[in-house]
């Protein structure tokens, strides 16, 4: 897997084609606008699976019923992610930014609702679906690497929304619900605002009186189990079933077990995996990777090592006397992955990143250099002629180098900074 010369493949870099590299690393330089990439937290550059995974983590954390004062925040985010999962939208953006979006070649805009967008991602059915069915439920649930591998059974307590037995969801007494006077069983109620001389601003909000149901009910007449809410809170305790070879995002459905509303289907609930990071293993697809510390010696000399399964089983793995590990060097060992998910009995390789370890510093003395030297494949030999220029090495301080270029900007003349020197932004 090494990529020409001593450089290699590392654990963590992306595992796509070097062109599509190409292409996601120049983004950055090409793009007109970063503001949809701020929002979702990801760069310019990146892929569609970590706009995907950022995405989710926002919508879940500011969805309008967890968190009831981030509408604006939750319609931003849903947004920018309709744009940036979208590759001609994305390009359109990355060339002419929002006003190109909003343009969209014909002067119009073209966001959808972002709970359309929400439906559609966590598997909704959008608008039309939520005017049969209730809400969906999406919760969020922290799984380990361990879980994925072993499989587990996690209890999740939820409060939901259930049909008021007392009431039968009614809301009070039979006969005791009526349209709504105030917006005449609309659910809103229209304002003419005056926002300037001779201009009107007409805005609709949702009815005080009726809370947007269209309807009422007499304070007498209400049920005194839900106080005519028609619906009550319950505590259900739910079992998830973490198959295992599932993956981080992948969803788990309950079918029916969502929020319960008078004369709509109940919605679903939906938990979706959210992977906690390990010690030693990253996952890529079905593979396992990590990365392994070597000294010089067993590079050279061969090895013995243990490694830990998650399933708690110790692998022995051994390199032959002389074969030379270099530094970065992958190996792996196969069937020692991640199980297949509904195939568990098949699994995917284990790799294995080797990072060798030098000795430091005068950690032999000068006598016995020549003794290791003579075991050691020859040094190249340098002729040195007398119109050569020999210098000395010393350590590379970063710190003191940045300072010096800072310096070096702001001293070419008494007047401030030289011709060309700017600030840079991104």
């Amino acid at each position: 897997m090494a990529r020409g010369g001593d450089q290699s493949w590392r654990p963590g870099e992306s595992d796509g084609q070097p062109e599509e590299r190409t292409a996601q690393n120049s983004r950055a330089k090409m793009v007109k606008e970063t503001q949809y990439y701020d929002i979702l937290g990801v760069k310019p550059s990146a892929s569609p699976e970590e706009i995907k995974k950022a995405y989710r983590k926002l919508a879940l954390k500011y969805h309008p019923d967890k968190n009831p004062d981030e509408g604006e925040k939750f319609k931003l985010i849903s947004q920018a992610y309709e744009v940036l999962s979208d590759p001609k939208k994305r390009d359109i953006y990355d060339q002419g930014g929002e006003q190109a979006i909003k343009e969209g070649g014909s002067g119009s805009p073209s966001f959808s609702s972002p709970m359309d967008i929400f439906d559609m991602f966590f598997g909704g059915g959008g608008r039309m679906a939520r005017e049969r069915r209730g809400k969906n439920v999406v919760h969020q649930l922290s799984v380990t690497l361990e879980d994925l591998y072993n499989g587990v059974t996690k209890k999740l307590a939820l409060q939901k929304n259930v049909i008021c037995e007392k009431c039968e969801g009614v809301g009070g007494k039979k006969g005791s619900v009526e349209k709504c006077p105030l917006c005449k069983g609309r659910g809103m109620q229209v304002h003419i605002q005056q926002v300037g001389p001779g201009v009107v601003q007409q805005i609709q909000t949702v009815c005080v009186e009726c809370k947007g149901q269209g309807e009422r009910i007499s304070p007498r007449d209400r049920c005194e189990i839900c106080g005519g809410a028609k619906v009550t809170r319950e505590k259900k305790i739910i079992e998830v079933h973490v198959e295992k070879g599932m993956k981080d995002g992948q969803k788990i459905l309950f079918h029916g077990e969502g929020d319960q509303e008078p004369e709509l289907e109940p919605g679903d609930v939906i938990i979706v995996l959210d992977q906690k990071d390990h010690s030693v293993f990253q996952r890529r697809g079905h593979d396992l990777i990590m990365k392994m510390k070597i000294q010089l010696s067993e590079a050279l000399c061969g090895f013995k090592k243990m490694i830990k399964t998650l399933d708690d089983r110790v692998l022995v793995i051994t390199s032959k006397a002389g074969e030379v590990i270099k530094h970065g060097d992958l190996k792996c060992v196969h069937d020692e992955g991640m199980p297949i998910y509904k195939a568990p009995l098949e699994k995917g390789t284990l790799i294995i990143q080797f990072l060798v370890t030098f000795p430091e510093k005068h950690w032999l003395s000068p006598d016995k250099l020549p003794q290791l030297e003579a075991l050691l494949p020859p040094r190249h030999k340098v002729r040195v002629t007398d119109d050569m220029d020999q210098v000395e090495l010393k350590e590379f301080d970063p710190g003191e180098q940045g300072w010096r270029q800072h310096r070096e900007a702001y001293e070419d003349d008494d007047d401030g900074p030289r011709a060309g020197v700017q600030c840079q932004t991104a």
